[in-house]
Order: structure tokens, then sequence, then C-alpha cells
């Protein structure tokens, strides 16, 4: 008698759930640029896109709350010559972005927490070093302000972004660099680049420690690397048929897993949730969002399920863990744009029928705080990113993050750190350039942050709405009262008019009864002298 094992896993009936049309964004005029990017970067703050944009690229940001359809005039983050490429937000400073343009340069950009008010055109840093166009930026795990930028030029830069000093340039691949990821801690680094080929380098000093080759198709290939070092690619074979692969760091050339998915052409991009070991396969043009989950057993990637839509995607983005609703058991939440010009939004959940807190489904996971500063990485010391628990940390209002914690700064060694300041959502006057590497920061209107005095109160996003609230309703007053005001000034003024209108007829009146008395008078008094005469 034969039967079949089933494999425990608690993520096996992870299923997918798109949101209603009204909880999603609308009217979003998605790029059309042909560069193979998610063209979205989501965080627990803000959703960013990157849109069309006459004169030059621009992306658009929005407040989660801020869903329904978006006005054709909403402001955007618009200070590049040339579309936009690439944006990615700060692990470690949720109001920060970077973007990457066909204008050549790389610019961080400052969010004030209510999103913007009107168009951005004033970065915080110009990163100028690329001859060709930007197309890939990407932040290190656990170092503050440490960006990873990848050209046309096939030119890999590391940047300390608070100084605006370039700390790494990687000149060794032949062509152009298709993508590039961290490890867990960030001391290695893996790229692939159009030679077909993968490449593991020390990120520190640039030097290759391997390479071999990936995928035998042409079309561009994707890499990452998972949270215990093991490696994952996408890509394709000679019969352009897309595939995906598991290998070792050490044996590059030999993967542990190849296996073929489709025919067809859209680049694959992997979303990885490190604390799940879940892999999202979200290809572009495609309808349908493929997830497995890496575990020490053969076949070591396994099939979960897929979640399937009527629309191809355009773009697509993964909110980190942080920003997912604990209370449903949401494990991923994803932002997907049609060509329709719909942000849909779609929630993967474990069904549970307990409220409770499920900790078995929610390790700790990445927090907000840097481990440590970009100058200790550049000068050898490693540490793995900082994790908290989100049954600790975090409370949940309406489905969304709100954190616990005050806004901390970690002070630069070697120049003040540009990114600590608080800016307006207006951009600040002229630019400053760097003495070591290229940058340029904006000096103007930056105030630096109190020390030593009361740590700032900081309100939850329950408490920013009510306020908010609060002053719409004492604006609608103001208004009221006003409009009372004007009203009686008008009355006030044609009573004034009237009266003033009738005293010069009473004066009149006045004048001509006087006069006819007068003659009266005169009248009698010549009858009276002629009686007397007769007399």
């Amino acid at each position: 008698m034969s039967f079949r094992v089933v494999r425990s896993s608690k993520f096996r009936h992870v299923y997918g759930q798109a949101l209603k049309r009204e909880q999603c964004y609308d009217n979003i005029r998605v790029s059309k640029s042909s560069w193979d990017s998610t063209f979205c970067a989501v965080n627990p703050k803000f959703l960013a896109i990157i849109v069309e944009s006459a004169g030059g690229g621009a992306f658009i940001v929005l407040p989660h709350n801020k869903v329904g359809r978006i006005a054709a005039d909403h402001p955007l983050v618009g200070g590049h010559k040339g579309p936009v490429l690439d944006i990615a937000w700060c692990p470690h400073n949720d109001n920060v972005i970077a973007s990457g343009s066909e204008d050549c340069v790389v610019k961080v950009w400052q969010i004030p927490d209510g999103g913007l008010s009107r168009t951005l055109t004033e970065p915080v840093v110009d990163l100028v070093f690329h001859q060709r166009r930007v197309g890939l930026v990407l932040w290190h795990p656990s170092a503050l302000n440490v960006l990873l930028t990848a050209g046309s030029d096939n030119q890999v830069v590391i940047w300390n972004v608070g100084t605006g000093e370039m700390l790494v340039h990687i000149d060794s691949h032949p062509d152009i660099v298709y993508s590039a990821c961290f490890n867990w801690d960030g001391s290695k680094l893996v790229t692939t680049c159009k030679d077909k080929k993968i490449r593991i380098y020390d990120p520190r000093n640039g030097e290759l420690e391997s390479e071999a080759m990936c995928h035998e198709g042409s079309k561009a290939t994707r890499a990452i690397f998972l949270r215990h070092g093991l490696i994952f690619t996408t890509g394709f074979n000679r019969s352009s048929e897309r595939q995906y692969s598991l290998r070792a760091p050490d044996a590059l050339n030999e993967p542990i897993v190849m296996v073929e998915l489709d025919t067809s052409n859209g680049v694959m991009f992997p979303l990885y949730d490190a604390d799940t070991n879940m892999i999202y396969l979200c290809g572009k043009g495609d309808s349908v969002i493929r997830y497995f989950e890496v575990t020490p057993e053969p076949p070591f990637v396994h099939y979960i399920n897929t979640f399937q839509t009527t629309e191809p995607q355009r773009g697509i983005g993964l909110m980190p863990k942080r920003g997912c609703d604990v209370t449903t058991c949401e494990v991923a939440k994803f932002y997907r744009m049609n060509n329709n010009g719909l942000c849909q939004v779609i929630s993967m959940t474990v069904p549970r029928k307990s409220d409770l807190f499920q900790e078995d489904l929610y390790p700790d996971t990445l927090a907000e705080d840097a481990a440590i500063t970009a100058e200790e990485w550049i000068d050898g010391k490693d540490a793995d990113p900082i994790v908290f628990s989100l049954k600790d940390r975090v409370s949940i209002v309406q489905g969304g993050y709100v954190s616990s914690s005050v806004n901390k700064s970690l002070p630069a060694k070697k120049a003040g750190n540009i990114l600590n300041k608080p800016r307006g959502d207006g951009g600040s006057s002229g630019a400053a350039s760097s003495s070591a590497g290229g940058g340029s920061y904006a000096s103007g209107n930056n105030n630096e942050a109190n020390e030593g005095g009361p740590p700032a109160a900081v309100l939850s996003e329950k408490d920013l709405r009510t306020i908010q609230d609060e002053i719409r309703k004492l604006k609608a007053i103001i208004v009221k009262q006003e409009n009372r005001i004007r009203a009686l000034e008008a009355k006030e003024d044609a009573r004034n008019k009237n009266g003033s209108d009738a005293a010069p007829a009473s004066a009149a009146a006045a004048s001509s009864d006087g006069k006819a008395s007068e003659s009266a008078n005169d009248h009698a008094s010549t009858s009276a002298a002629t009686a007397k005469d007769e007399d």
C-alpha cells in the first residue's frame, strides 16, 4: 500500500487577495520606459512610483492613506533631466529615497512626513560620477547611508550618502550590470551582467572573488543573496525559456537546482522575504505572482501556489515586514501597477483562526535602525542588521505600521550627516560640492537637531489624523465666519448708503419749507404796511 506524504509547512496555504478598488491607487501614469525595473518602491510610510513626465523624469510619492483616484496635478518629485529608471527607499530612514536616471545623476531626496504639498525639485544630495544612464540603486542592509549605484557605463560605485563622497569604485564588468545584491550582513556583493556571468565581489575593495556562467539566454538575469548565504537567480536558457536556479557561493558553476518555468519573454524579478524564506517571482507583463519556499530538504525550492489576476503588471513593489498587518496574519503585501493606471494592493495571508499574535509566522524582522555607520563599514567592520519583534515594538493602526521609537541620528566622523537635518517639501537653496567624491548636497534651510534637549514627542498616525481633522474643522469654521462677516458688512454698507441718500432729501425739504415761510412772512408784513398807509 503506497501513500503520498504531504510536506509539512506553515506556509503551504498562503493565499493572495486583492483589495477593493477604492482601497487601491488609481489614475497613475506609470512610466513607459523599456528599462527592466520594478518602477515601484514601498516602505511603511510611503508608496513611490515612477511616472511619465514631460520635460524630464519624475516619480510620485503617496502616503498610504491617500487611496482612491489620484489627481492629475498631484505634486511629483521631479528634479531629473531624463526619465527616472530606478528608485529605492533607505531601509534606515523612511523619509529618504534615492533615484537613478538617464541624465547620469543619482539624487537622494528627503520626503516630509505628511507627503508632498508641492513639486519637489531640489534633492538633498547629488551623486555625480557615471557617464551614462544609471539604472540601478541599492542601499546597504546594515550600514547607515551606504548606497550602491550601477550605470550603463559598466561602472559600479558605492557612496557615503551622508557626506556625498565615493567610497568604492568597481570597474571590472565588461558590459551592463543587470542586478546587484548584498548578502545578509553586507560583506559580499553579487552581480549579474549582460555577458551572462554572475560575479561575487568584496564590496569594500572591489576585488572579484568568484564568477561563473549564470543563465545561457541573452536576456536579462537577476540574482539575490538569501539569508543563509545561498544565491537565487532568474534568467533564460538558449530556447528563451524562463528558469530559476539555486547556487552556493563557493560552487557557482554547479547549481543546486535549475528549473524551467515557462516560455514567456518578461524578465522575472525575485522578491525575497528573509523572515519566512519565501521567494515571490513577478514577471514583467505577467498576470501571475508565483511564490516558493526555500528549505534545506530536496528539492530545496518548493512551489507553493500562484496568485492569478486578469491584468498584466507593469511594475511591482513589496512592503517590508514591519508594514504588514499582523492582526490578519498578513505575511506579504504587494503593490502591483497595471497598464490601465491602477496600482493594485495584494495581501498575502496565512489562514489562522486565532486573533492572537502568531509568533511562528513573525520571527524577528528587520528594524529601521542601522547597525553600523558608513565609516565603520568601510574600515572593515561587519554587523548583521538589527532585528526586532513585531509584537513588542510596533502598534497596528488600520492595518498599517507606526513606530514607537524616536528618530535617531548617527553622527558621522568625517563630515556632518546631511540626511539628519530636517527639510521642508519645497527644497532648499544652492548646492555645495563635496571635496572627496563628486557628490553635492543642498546646504540651506537645514537646522541641526536639538542635542541635549528633551526628545521630540512622537505622534501616532491616528493622532496625526485627529489633528488634521481638527485643523480642517477650524478652517471650515473660519471660512463660515468670514462669509457671515462679509454678509453683515454688505448689509451695513447698504443701510449706510440708504441713510446717506435720505439725508440730502430731508435737508432740501427743510430748506424749501423755510423759504416758503420766509416768503409768507414777507407777504404778510407787506400787506400790513399797505393797510396802514391806506388808513
